[in-house]
């Protein structure tokens, strides 16, 4: 992500973790604000040093091969300890005051906001926070208005008045009780959801433009069962059997974790993924206590993207993640 990050490794370390994150070369080099020749200079360097490949060249983007997987773990664990220390030289100067105000979706604000705002308060107390819950589509305007400094927010279109400072891909899924008839599948089609009745999202939601194309596709004459634009009403709608919910696992570890729900992948598209991104207006410098917060929600939000695709259960905190 963007801002005054400690540059005292490889750029090549740096070039990699971003074109890793964008899954693309020239986007990567968009971001770095570099020619794309110079992070392809990187990326072949230290192939050449290895001895392998880090990326499939596949026509959506770039994968990671088994050979970048492991040296993507290197470079995480190198980047997640810069910015320790990057954190601690902060402190030592003494952030001793600022104020930050944050936008986000509600699915936020259950595990992963709380996660980094404690671990803000502990590195620095002084530095005052306002949160506010609104839907995704309404957090654009609130960074371009200055009523927020950061936006957490799910499948944001690209627009030129906001930059996206960090991103994490999260798969979207059915939430079900224990006892559903749909409990025991391992992935599940829209159109099955469908037969047991839908809960979905109204427009101000991101989940409800991510979902808009199959529930037309099915040609239903009659409204779903419930819209609503609170997610925790529909996880409880969907708590008690009375229908099938859509959320990523964000927002619902807890739920999770106690066995209370359950949250099967959708198989539509060979899968749906919603972004979850972190922004501010384009063309601002970011004041300290801003740029602090930024980049702990950063790696909170790599953390959580980590744990999910390694089938861990997103509960984990940054700290926690370091341990295993």
């Amino acid at each position: 992500m963007s801002g005054r990050a400690l540059r005292i490794h490889s750029s090549a370390i740096h070039y990699f973790d971003m074109v890793r994150r964008c899954h693309s070369i020239r986007e990567a080099a968009r971001r770095l604000n570099v020619a794309s020749s110079a992070v392809n200079r990187q990326i072949l360097k230290i192939e050449d040093e290895i001895g392998a490949s880090l990326f499939e060249r596949l026509p959506g983007g770039l994968r990671l091969t088994l050979a970048g997987e492991v040296f993507s773990r290197h470079v995480s664990l190198v980047l997640q300890d810069l910015e320790r220390v990057r954190l601690e030289f902060d402190a030592l100067r003494g952030l001793k005051s600022g104020h930050v105000e944050i936008a986000t979706v509600e699915g936020a604000t259950v595990e992963l906001l709380p996660a980094v705002l404690r671990r803000m308060r502990s590195l620095h107390p002084q530095v005052t926070i306002g949160v506010t819950v609104q839907g995704s589509q309404a957090i654009p305007l609130a960074l371009i208005n200055n009523r927020a400094d950061l936006g957490l927010a799910f499948a944001l279109p690209r627009a030129p008045e906001i930059r996206q400072l960090s991103v994490g891909h999260f798969r979207l899924g059915a939430l079900v009780s224990p006892e559903h008839p749909l409990a025991d599948r391992g992935s599940v089609n829209f159109a099955t959801c469908a037969e047991h009745g839908l809960i979905l999202a109204k427009s101000q939601l991101s989940i409800h433009h991510l979902l808009a194309p199959l529930h037309k596709g099915l040609g239903l004459l009659d409204k779903p069962p419930l819209q609503s634009n609170s997610l925790e009403l529909a996880r409880q709608m969907a708590r008690h059997g009375m229908g099938v919910a859509f959320q990523t696992r964000i927002g619902v570890e807890a739920d999770l974790a106690k066995g209370e729900l359950l949250h099967i992948p959708l198989s539509d598209q060979g899968g749906i993924y919603s972004d979850l991104g972190l922004y501010a207006r384009s063309g601002r410098e970011l004041p300290g206590a801003v740029e602090v917060l930024a980049h702990l929600l950063d790696e909170e939000i790599g953390a959580r993207q980590r744990a999910e695709r390694t089938c861990r259960q997103p509960t984990l905190n940054v700290d926690q993640l370091r341990k295993l």
